[in-house]
Parts: C-alpha cells; sequence; structure tokens
C-alpha cells in the first residue's frame, strides 16, 4: 500500500487526471500500485539473528523463490510477516522459542525482502504460508503480524493446520484498507470499483473473503491477540473485535509501542511465548 512520499503530490495529480479522462487506466494503474510493496533494509539487529539460522529456498510454482531461514530443533513455530516487512522483523521471538524447546521458520513473502518478485497481495501471502509449512512440516504454532495475520487465517481455511497462534495488530477487515489506499492516491467511487473488481477477477475470490470477522467464527484453533491503543495502522478495536469473533481468543493490549515497535517488546514475546508452551 501506498504511504506518504516526495512524490505523492505528483502521483496525486497523476491518478487524479487519469481518474477524470481514462478512468480505466487509472484502475489498471491503481491495482499495480496496490499490489507493489517496497522493500527495505533488515538493521543490523535483524541480519545478526539471520547469521545463526540455517538459511534455504522454496519454490512456489514455476517462478516463485522463497527465501526462508530455520533455527532450533523441536515443533514447529513458523513466524509470518505483515505488509512491506520482512521475516526478520519477527526476529526477537526466535531465540525465546528455541530455548522452550521449538524449531523456529520465517521467511520473506512474495515481493518483499530477499525473495522473489515485485508484486504481492495477501493471496500472496497466504499461498507462501501454505508454501513453507507444506515444504517443511505442519507447524505446531504461527505468530504473525499485520497482514499476515490475514493470511495465515486465510491459509487456515484453505486447509493448513496449527495448534496455536499468535496474531499481532491483526486487521479485521483488509478490504477496509482500499478505503485508505484511495485517499492516499487522491481517487475513489468509480475508479476504486474498478480496481476492486479487477483483483477480484484475477484472484478468483471475492474481497468479502479476506474478512477475518467472518472467517473467526469458523476457526476452532486457540488465539492469542496483541494489539497497542496507540497503533495508527490497524487499530486496536481490529484487535479487539477479532479476538471477541474468535471462540476463545484472548485479547492483550498494550500502550505506546505502535504497529511495529511492538514486535521488540520483551513483554508482548515472553506472552507469546508462554503461550505457544502452554499447548
Amino acid at each position: 500500500m501506498v504511504r506518504q512520499t516526495t512524490s505523492l503530490t505528483l502521483m496525486r495529480g497523476a491518478m487524479g487526471l487519469l481518474s477524470r479522462t481514462v478512468p480505466d487506466v487509472a484502475s489498471r494503474v491503481a491495482a499495480d500500485l496496490f499490489m507493489k510493496p517496497r522493500r527495505f533494509d533488515a538493521p543490523a539487529r535483524e541480519r545478526t539473528v539471520l547469521t545463526d539460522a540455517t538459511p534455504f529456498e522454496v519454490r512456489l510454482g514455476t517462478s516463485t523463490r522463497i527465501q526462508a531461514w530455520r533455527w532450533g530443533r523441536g515443533p514447529l513455530v513458523l513466524l509470518v510477516h505483515g505488509w512491506e516487512g520482512r521475516g526478520s522483523q519477527l526476529a526477537p521471538f526466535v531465540r525465546p522459542l528455541v530455548d522452550a524447546g521449538h524449531s523456529v521458520v520465517t521467511f520473506d513473502a512474495p515481493g518483499h525482502g530477499a525473495s522473489s518478485g515485485k508484486r504481492s497481495s495477501l493471496p500472496h501471502f497466504a499461498f507462501a504460508v501454505r508454501g513453507v509449512a507444506e515444504s517443511i512440516a505442519a507447524p505446531h504454532a504461527i505468530v504473525a503480524h499485520s497482514l499476515g495475520c490475514a493470511a495465515t487465517t486465510l491459509a487456515l481455511r484453505d486447509g493448513l493446520t496449527a495448534q496455536r497462534l499468535v496474531f499481532i495488530s491483526p486487521p479485521l477487515n483488509p478490504s477496509d484498507y482500499v478505503g485508505r489506499f484511495g485517499e492516499i492516491l487522491g481517487i475513489g467511487g468509480a475508479v476504486l470499483d474498478q480496481m476492486k473488481a479487477r483483483i477480484e477477477e484475477r484472484f478468483l475470490r471475492k474481497w468479502s473473503d479476506y474478512s477475518l470477522e467472518a472467517t473467526a467464527q469458523e476457526m476452532t484453533a486457540p488465539l492469542l491477540v496483541v494489539h497497542d491503543r496507540d497503533d495508527e495502522e490497524t487499530f486496536h478495536s481490529e484487535g479487539a473485535a477479532l479476538a471477541a469473533a474468535w471462540n476463545g481468543a484472548r485479547l492483550i493490549s498494550t500502550s505506546g509501542l505502535g504497529h511495529r515497535r511492538i514486535l521488540r517488546d520483551e513483554n508482548v514475546i515472553a506472552e507469546a511465548t508462554r503461550f505457544i508452551v502452554a499447548a
């Protein structure tokens, strides 16, 4: 999803002109931008953790190469990052889980980090979650962040199994972010509707299929939701609503950690580890 950049004014102007003159082209460009994540370099603290891992690759189809890393031995815990993130963002969870007797695997989703591709989406993420799991072993537990929570839920609905789930900063209905995307680019109405239709046609799934709120009622795996009250990217109310809709789920609310620093908080990591080990 596009965020504020120095070129945003020019982009908004161009999209506004396309929307008024050739809306069909505007919807095509918007769909392309919506599925084009930016890559960010991993800081030193993340790279250090990766040096202790065993790297491996997973091939999805004929053209997608997923970069993954593994640590430790024991029941598998799969770590799933969010949009414009990378597997190493969840590196702070590795040592506590390995010390607790688990093996840990993380990966970069398509179009992210060291994996191949320039385009990505929620279906790409879900496909990668299942593909990585099938290449190694069924995960005992999954720790997911942001869009990774939605991808994990979609993968579970499509056949993946896990005994425990930890969702950090989950979105409730990913389709809600289409409106925010439109506001950033200065487009709306018919163009956004056409963009959504294009994406539905591409993946043969309706946007309503991606709703965690609806899917939660079908889920049975124990779930721990952790969400910060000051999260400005996915709102605390979304995590709270998901926990309420998911049978038996528990919500932990934090403050002052935002959307990403929550992944490095020692108390959050300890709570997640205890929850996973309890199984």
